[in-house]
């Protein structure tokens, strides 16, 4: 047995050529390299000629007999159904469709579908057949956004694949401790030798598994080498503090407000931040209280704000970073730090008992309505409150949807996220409807998959709009692509009377109606084969 991974030295220049000329001169002519002349020259040649094929050919050098890999891990999953399997085959080797605002035909982009199959298979448990693992794999490679669903698809195989081929070491990365077991929470005494011992990776994924199940003994191995971990490291542990966080962990974070890296003094204070009880808290929404009060003096009441005139050591010490970014005012950047920081629930009090709905629409005067209300929609977002988000966003059919402060579209988007999926799609599908698909890309994308059949319909209404004015098609490719991989399946059959090439008007862009209609013919296919897909999945039959 040989193997066949160590490098081999370059071969002699010209060595092939040799041989070549040596064949057309004549052994009788030209002795062959290595060889002696005479009646065994021209077997000499042919043994040197299939030594330097099979070289050329291999480009590795035999060496001794390495020891065989291990087998496989067994993967005890249910395998693929036929069908499924091969749909797989068909995805992976797939193209993506053109780049850009192009037109891409009426075939589906296969590629944006793999990471829908792929959710589907992992929900149902089944197994990767092995023949599609380096396809997989290779597809991962060059994608990052596949890479959680198609390494849990792929499974202990593709960790065992990984340790064989450079190429695919991402897997090893990505897999918690770099694809090792981890310890069972009853092996204490394994628990305590890898964190001691164990490389980073290691460490990261044993805090994580540990503080997913039992957070106290996840924050007490943590506090046991607080002090003799690197900065970059305790920063990274820390951040595993977000799951599970409760009071219990206020003492610790309290004790890493004093260290000695900003990095973990800021973690350290958001973490306290988003524990409304806490001491921190209540240090912040006592200076924040200092800034905003309502003023009744003039009528109507409104809103005043008077930011910080210095950030004093406990600010700092709390969070507050001193120094502001190039072109922002010293005194905005510590107050809308504080404002984002401070718990929401403090404010109704301090304002006169009004509810978020009603301190949201009160005036602010002095120009401070944008710095105010970015900032409670910073701490809405931090601290998952429905209620204030609903207040920031306002009613989707308000002018410009901004909500009572003009709220950036980005900051809608992130305000919806603290809702539960069907009012956030209720809101979104409110939105469109009154103005439509021109600022509505961001707001989709935070919206599960599948759409509701609300939201579905007033995208394809919003569509079938546009199409009818005669709008310029390109300019919706987004949504479209958004369509094909998010909307309901079953509302394909609603779809099949936009098919058609509409009557274009003399000021609509010129060939948009074409355009409209292999659009949604694309959309239609693209329907009808995610149903497919399901159906697939699906079935009793297996590969």
């Amino acid at each position: 047995m040989i193997r066949t991974s160590a490098p081999v030295d370059a071969p002699a220049a010209g060595a092939w050529e040799e041989l070549v000329t040596t064949a057309l001169l004549g052994t009788d002519r030209r002795t062959p390299p290595g060889g002696a002349p005479g009646r065994e020259a021209p077997v000499a040649l042919l043994d040197a000629a299939a030594v330097q094929t099979v070289r050329r050919r291999a480009g590795l050098r035999p060496a001794r007999a390495a020891e065989r890999p291990e087998p496989a891990p067994a993967d005890p999953r249910p395998p693929l159904p036929a069908a499924a399997a091969r749909r797989l085959a068909l995805l992976l080797a797939g193209r993506p469709g053109t780049a850009g605002g192009g037109r891409r035909g009426t075939a589906p982009d296969l590629m944006e579908l793999l990471p829908q199959w792929l959710a589907a298979a992992n929900a149902h448990g089944y197994a990767a057949p092995a023949q599609a693992l380096p396809a997989l794999l290779d597809a991962a490679r060059g994608r990052t956004d596949l890479r959680p669903a198609a390494l849990a698809f792929a499974g202990p195989r593709a960790l065992w694949l990984a340790r064989l081929n450079p190429d695919w070491r991402f897997a090893l990365r990505a897999a918690p401790g770099g694809g090792a077991a981890l310890p069972g929470p009853e092996d204490t005494e394994l628990i305590g030798q890898l964190w001691e011992e164990g490389l980073f990776a290691e460490r990261v994924a044993l805090l994580a598994a540990i503080r997913a199940r039992r957070p106290a003994a996840a924050r007490e191995l943590l506090s046991a080498t607080w002090p003799t971990e690197r900065a970059e490291d305790r920063l990274m542990f820390l951040d595993s503090l977000r799951t599970g966080l409760g009071p219990d962990d206020e003492g610790f974070l309290e004790q890493a407000l004093a260290d000695r890296s900003r990095n973990v003094r800021a973690t350290a204070a958001e973490l306290l931040s988003a524990l409304p009880g806490s001491a921190l808290a209540a240090r912040t929404a006592a200076r924040a209280g200092t800034c905003v009060a309502v003023d009744h003096t003039r009528g109507t009441p409104a809103i005043v704000v008077e930011a910080p005139h210095e950030c004093d050591t406990g600010m700092e010490r709390d969070g507050v970073v001193p120094k502001a970014p190039a072109g922002r005012g010293e005194r905005s950047w510590w107050l809308g730090q504080l404002l984002e920081a401070a718990p929401l629930g403090a404010w109704p009090e301090r304002l006169g008992g009004r509810t978020p709905q009603q301190i949201v629409a009160l005036p602010v005067r002095d120009g401070w309505q944008g710095e105010l209300h970015a900032a409670w929609c910073r701490a809405a977002v931090r601290q998952r409150d429905a209620q204030w988000a609903r207040a920031l966003l306002g009613a989707p059919a308000a002018p410009g949807a901004g909500g009572p402060g003009a709220v950036s579209l980005a900051e809608r988007a992130k305000l919806l996220g603290t809702l539960n999926a069907g009012e956030r799609a209720e809101w979104v599908a409110g939105f469109i409807a009154t103005h439509g698909l021109s600022e509505a890309f961001q707001l989709l994308g935070v919206c599960a998959v599948p759409w509701s059949a609300p939201l579905g319909r007033a995208v394809v209404d919003a569509l079938n709009i546009a199409r009818d004015a005669g709008s310029y098609p390109w300019s919706f490719s987004g949504v479209m692509g958004l369509a094909e991989r998010c909307l309901d399946p079953a509302e394909a059959s609603r779809l099949d009377a936009l098919l058609a090439v509409p009557d274009e008007a003399e000021d609509a862009s010129p060939g948009a109606g074409g355009y409209w209609a292999e659009a949604f013919q694309r959309l239609v296919t693209t329907l009808r084969l995610r149903s497919a897909m399901t159906d697939e999945l699906s079935s009793t039959g297996v590969s």
